[in-house]
Parts: structure tokens; C-alpha cells; sequence
């Protein structure tokens, strides 16, 4: 497929879209501004190969299908009047969590500084968890395409955001 024949959907990769269509790094950066990290080389190489739109708008909080239009529109494609589904993420503390049943806990941050991605080792420590215990995940940004992951190998979540660049994201079995 050329990049030029790029069609901007929900399951569109970041770094596929702002590789194909440069001038949509800004836009993409004003509507979600969470993704002004986009600008870091090595959250660059990382995220962004991974990480959908769909994902950049549960991370910023906006409507899917407004952020594609949006899109869409800069470029000259076609606007769809669709509502495109939106994944749910859990924000809101769920009665399975105890914190005297997280059992292992792994920050991320030292690994991302050293450009390494950190997928392989959390479900690593995913699959060896024990039913009903804990995993607490801390990292510097939404891992939106690690929750997806874990979601799809039916473990519940808890996103809980304690800063701008600190969330604490924890998977039960």
C-alpha cells in the first residue's frame, strides 16, 4: 500500500499517520495535547508505533469520531457522520481492587528512558499472576495499548491518574 492511500481511521497507528502526513503532527498535538510527548524521540519510536488513534483518544479524552473528522478534513478525506466505537477504560476505583492483594509491581519509567519497550516484560509478569492477586503498573504516560493487550487476555483494570505524568495501572486475573 503507498502511504499516500493512507485512509485516517480509528485503528490507524500513530507514527504511520504523522509519517504519511507530516502536517498532522501539530493538529494531532492541539486536539490531544497529551500527545506534545509525540515530540520526544524516543516516546517517538515507542508509543507511536504502537499506539492507535483510537487510543490517543481515550489517552486525551476526546471523541473518537470528531478527532478522526478533524483529521480527515485537514487532509481533504471524507468526513464520516458515524459514530465510531469507542473503547471504555476504567477511571473509576472498582470494588475487586485491595491494595493489600497487589502482589508485583513494575515502573516502566527506567526502562522507556532507555528506549526499551516494556509490552513483553508486563505480560510476562501478566501470565504468572495469580488469580485474584494484583499487578501495578506505573508509568509516565496513558499505556493504552498495554491495557488493550491485557483487556483482550481478560484481565480487568484500573487506570489511577496522580499527576499529569504519573499513572498507577493495575490488572487483575
Amino acid at each position: 500500500m503507498e502511504t499516500k492511500n493512507l485512509i485516517i481511521t480509528p485503528k490507524t497507528k500513530i507514527l504511520d499517520l504523522i509519517e504519511t502526513y507530516p502536517q498532522l503532527e501539530d493538529l494531532l498535538i492541539e486536539y490531544v495535547p497529551a500527545f506534545e510527548k509525540l515530540k520526544n524521540p524516543l516516546l517517538r519510536r515507542t508509543v507511536a508505533k504502537v499506539a492507535t488513534l483510537q487510543q490517543a483518544a481515550s489517552i486525551g479524552k476526546v471523541n473518537i469520531s470528531d478527532l478522526i473528522n478533524v483529521l480527515r478534513n485537514s487532509i481533504g478525506q471524507e468526513v464520516n457522520s458515524e459514530n465510531m466505537e469507542e473503547q471504555l477504560y476504567n477511571y473509576h476505583k472498582p470494588e475487586w481492587f485491595n491494595e493489600s492483594t497487589v502482589t508485583k509491581q513494575f515502573d516502566v519509567r527506567e526502562m522507556l528512558e532507555k528506549g526499551e519497550h516494556p509490552v513483553a516484560q508486563v505480560l510476562a509478569d501478566l501470565k504468572d499472576l495469580p488469580e485474584g492477586e494484583i499487578y501495578q503498573l506505573i508509568a509516565p504516560f496513558l499505556t493504552i495499548p498495554l491495557i488493550d493487550k491485557a483487556t483482550g487476555l481478560n484481565y480487568s483494570h484500573w487506570i489511577d491518574q496522580r499527576g499529569d505524568d504519573l499513572f498507577y495501572i493495575y490488572f487483575l486475573k
